[in-house]
């Protein structure tokens, strides 16, 4: 049964919000949080997990102090749109270990990629070694972030 995001009631909306903030805490504290019993909120909770609502858990690492601060953007514009084409584009970026999201894209062109690495010429090399030689590129342009106002799993920087 897929369970649609009409379908979450106001205890399941708090669930959601505390473990999307506190991944690790005990369904004992998550119970106490919400306002219910741990075995309803236990319940609550394994039903979440097995409809694909909550589809996992996960530790979440700092980018700036593993040496991975180096953000760019980068269009791609593909040769092919067919979709054998999109098919073995994705396959290949997959493999890809700097690139750490990939969106198929509406638009002036096809795909949005975010790219991490260490500094402008590890970016650069990659961009040279392994993106510009995805099947069916055409051609790229980059665009470096310079600040991280809200990312997924980051603190915003406190100000200078």
């Amino acid at each position: 049964m897929t369970e649609r995001f009409s379908d979450i009631d106001p205890f399941d909306r708090k669930i959601l919000d505390v473990l999307a903030v506190e991944g690790r805490i005990s369904v004992t504290e998550l119970a106490r949080r919400i306002g219910l019993s741990k075995s309803p909120t236990q319940a609550r909770l394994k039903r979440l997990e097995e409809s694909g609502v909550i589809r996992g858990y996960r530790a979440l690492f700092d980018p700036i102090r593993l040496g991975r601060d180096h953000v760019a953007f980068v269009e791609v514009k593909l040769t092919d749109t067919r979709e054998a084409a999109l098919a073995e584009f994705n396959a290949a970026v997959l493999k890809i270990a700097e690139v750490e999201q990939c969106h198929l894209i509406a638009g002036a062109f096809d795909y949005l990629l975010k790219v991490r690495t260490a500094s402008m010429s590890g970016y650069r090399l990659v961009l040279a070694e392994k993106i510009s030689t995805l099947p069916y590129l055409a051609n790229t342009s980059t665009y470096v972030a310079m600040q991280a106002v809200k990312e997924e799993g980051l603190a915003p920087a406190a100000p200078a």
